[in-house]
């Protein structure tokens, strides 16, 4: 896969007694750069001077987001045999933190659902984020401060709710693998997940597009409204950052209080 290089590597690296020393040197890796929450998540580390290496499916969407922001970029799918260890080569050795946003919304009654439901939603969710973190972990280890990881779960992993039964299991099993590896990989790399709610993004574009179910969920919610793409991604960005350098093994909510506080 081609590699774009990255417009920050062209800056003159300041001394390194200047803050912004480490702040050009980090890299991270963002999957699912082109989704809503992706791409927004790419945008604000970006706008911070981060070095991106963005992954996704469709190289003509991945392209324009690539060269708008400097970044280099891997187009494969990660349900494909050997695509997360491509990544991972193209990455570079050395990288600072990992985002692991993408997932499903696989919503059908129980009676419906079928195995190859189930084993597509727990591929896509847990074992990709699995084994883009092991797959990424030797350049993680390589980072020059504590590298962090952030993966994406459910509000539907702790709380009961009809159609959910395929993505539940799988974005529980993501919140266990969670804190499972900031046991393993402590002290050199945190690891944590964001816990959404129905949040306004393509990906979700089945319901919100209809205007009164739109409207029945954001009721549903103690806050009143949807999630925003930027909602989830300022809580990625801060789990990612030196700020949250004393935050691991912990899954937070970003979900408008749906998953704590009863309804209206």
């Amino acid at each position: 896969m081609r590699l774009h290089p990255n417009a920050c590597a062209a800056r003159t690296h300041p001394h390194r007694d200047d803050p912004g020393w480490w702040v050009m040197l980090e890299k991270y890796l963002v999957y699912g750069a082109t989704g809503g929450v992706g791409s927004t998540l790419c945008r604000r580390l970006a706008a911070e001077g981060r070095k991106l290496h963005l992954v996704a499916r469709d190289a003509d969407r991945l392209r324009p987001l690539g060269e708008e922001l400097g970044a280099s970029w891997s187009a494969v799918d990660v349900l494909q045999a050997d695509a997360i260890t491509q990544v991972a080569d193209e990455a570079g050795a050395t990288l600072s933190g990992l985002a692991y946003a993408i997932g499903s919304i696989n919503l059908k009654p129980f009676e419906r659902v079928t195995a190859a439901d189930m084993e597509r939603d727990f591929r896509l969710n847990a074992v990709g984020a699995a084994l883009a973190v092991q797959a990424a972990l030797p350049a993680l280890r390589a980072a020059p401060t504590r590298a962090s990881v952030v993966l994406f779960s459910s509000v539907a992993a702790q709380r009961g709710f009809p159609m959910h039964a395929s993505i539940s299991m799988a974005k529980a099993a993501v919140e266990g693998l969670v804190r499972s590896l900031a046991a393993v990989l402590a002290p050199a790399v945190r690891i944590n997940a964001v816990a959404l709610s129905l949040t306004d993004t393509p990906l979700a574009q089945g319901m919100t597009n209809n205007p009164r179910l739109r409207e029945s969920i954001a009721a549903a919610h103690p806050l009143g409204r949807l999630g925003t793409a930027d909602d989830a991604a300022a809580m990625a960005a801060f789990l990612l950052s030196a700020q949250a350098d004393w935050i691991t093994g912990q899954v937070l909510a970003v979900d408008g209080g749906r998953g704590a506080v009863a309804g209206k």
